[in-house]
């Protein structure tokens, strides 16, 4: 896999809402800058520049971290994007001390 898996990485709002039209099928353009300023932290993966996936990790501010929106470019699926993205996000919350993803 040539895919870059990154941590918190700035994003665009045009590259964040091109992925989930093309990954969820009711997604609305939306901003997303207000639910990442909230999060525990991100994890991207990049194909070279392009953005082709994203989970969002979110957490209680305790023991308990939740993985949400997790999605890879439908044409880019069943490559293992999605689970290294799970695994970066799992090992990002343990180091900010969650016990629990």
């Amino acid at each position: 896999m040539s895919v870059r898996i990154l941590r918190a990485e700035a994003l665009g709002e045009t590259e964040l809402n091109d992925l989930f039209a093309a990954a969820w099928l009711d997604h609305r353009e939306r901003d997303f800058r207000p639910v990442l300023e909230r999060s525990l932290t991100w994890i991207t993966a990049r194909d070279g520049e392009r953005l082709v996936g994203f989970a969002n990790v979110a957490t209680d501010g305790g023991v308990h971290a939740f993985l949400l929106d997790p999605t890879v470019l439908p044409e880019r699926r069943r490559e293992g994007i999605g689970t290294a993205l799970v695994r970066e996000a799992a090992a990002a919350a343990a180091e900010a001390g969650a016990e629990c993803l």
